[in-house]
């Protein structure tokens, strides 16, 4: 059975990552494609790697132009996208890569956000561990959520890398989820494609610039969320992000006190936490112990690797992860739960294999 989709938000980096893999999805027709200031436009000017869309020209991105999908994708600024959901027949698969759905307390999004919240739909984070599961033979997985799902909300790249990094330890009980540390490597194609001083070239190429430093960037109650999903009680965090001279790809490096009684862990048993977690998932990986991740490992790909360590004299874990920010972080993220929402196989029309050099 083939399915219809739109894509709302073209133009972006989110919205042309996403064409990029449902260009190659083989149950996968693409309708309309949509934007704001670049409506009327054709989609190579914007998107020129996607030849077999080249020539699409760019609708406005009105209600009307995204009814008649089986699959709708909203690629748009956050605080965009609830409008526009809220006219979509409830039959459609909404996918929204924006913020908007994202967070279940909604005095949390006015706080980072400033806005009405819009509401909240299944969390499109397929290997997000959920409290419960734990000390069974078998872990529940968000996955189980999002089955015919109707309404999707995509996680924050950023949350991904980290929730993917800390939450096997955190769902056995191994870690503490107090004085939390993350401090990420971000691509540039994380800020988006506005025109700002900071993102061109002349200041960016050989520079490292953090952002929203001190506990004000929007990812962070997005992060705390789902770690009580996963088991913990009270979540804090320092968090900061670097913008790095790379196009794609987030490194991040997290770190978490061991939890009281098992200060004298072992590396080998530590590790069996995530890979019981991650053991069959396809898209996640715990690399075999001394092996790092780096970007390059996951530029193109839908993939997680994870790798932890014990730094004994601080008595803490460190967990570094690898992903791609415009795949696994957002466009394959939302590729994966789609299949998932539709009865496809999850796989379907993505890869492991990442691009290097």
């Amino acid at each position: 059975m083939t399915f219809t989709v739109a894509v709302a938000g073209a133009s972006g980096y989110a919205g042309g990552e996403t064409l990029r893999i449902l260009a190659d999805h083989p149950e996968i027709e693409i309708g309309a494609l949509t934007a704001h200031s670049n409506a009327g436009s054709q989609l190579g000017l914007h998107q020129p790697h996607i030849r077999a869309l080249a020539d699409r020209v760019l609708l406005p991105t009105d209600v009307e132009n995204l009814l008649g999908h089986d699959v709708v994708v909203l690629a748009l600024p956050h605080g965009a996208s609830g409008e526009i959901a809220a006219q979509l027949p409830d039959d459609v698969l909404v996918i929204d890569l924006g913020a908007d759905h994202r967070l279940v307390d909604p005095q949390a999004w006015t706080d980072f956000y400033g806005t009405p919240h819009a509401g909240t739909w299944p969390y499109g984070l397929p290997e997000l561990l959920r409290a419960g599961g734990a000390g069974t033979g078998e872990l529940m997985k968000q996955r189980e959520l999002l089955a015919d799902a109707r309404r999707i909300a995509v996680p924050g790249c950023n949350v991904t890398a980290v929730t993917l990094g800390l939450q096997p330890g955190i769902a056995a009980g191994l870690l503490s989820a107090h004085d939390l540390v993350a401090v990420l490597a971000v691509g540039y194609s994380g800020a988006g494609k506005t025109l700002k001083t900071h993102l061109l070239a002349s200041e960016a190429l050989g520079s490292a610039q953090p952002y929203a430093v001190g506990g004000s960037h929007r990812h962070i109650p997005e992060i705390e969320q789902n770690l009580r999903i996963a088991g913990a009680g009270e979540v804090t965090i320092s968090f900061t992000p670097v913008l790095v001279p790379m196009s794609r790809g987030i490194l991040a490096t997290a770190t978490a006190r061991l939890a009281p009684g098992h200060e004298d862990i072992d590396l080998a048993e530590l590790r069996q936490a995530w890979e019981q977690a991650y053991v069959s998932e396809p898209f996640v990986e715990l690399l075999p112990a001394g092996q790092w991740p780096t970007t390059a490992m996951t530029a193109g790909a839908n993939t997680a690797l994870v790798q932890v360590a014990i730094d004994r004299r601080a008595g803490r874990v460190v967990t570094v992860t690898a992903i791609d920010n415009l795949v696994k972080g957002t466009a394959g993220g939302a590729v994966q739960s789609m299949n998932i929402a539709l009865g496809l196989p999850q796989t379907l029309g993505l890869t492991a294999q990442g691009v290097a050099p």
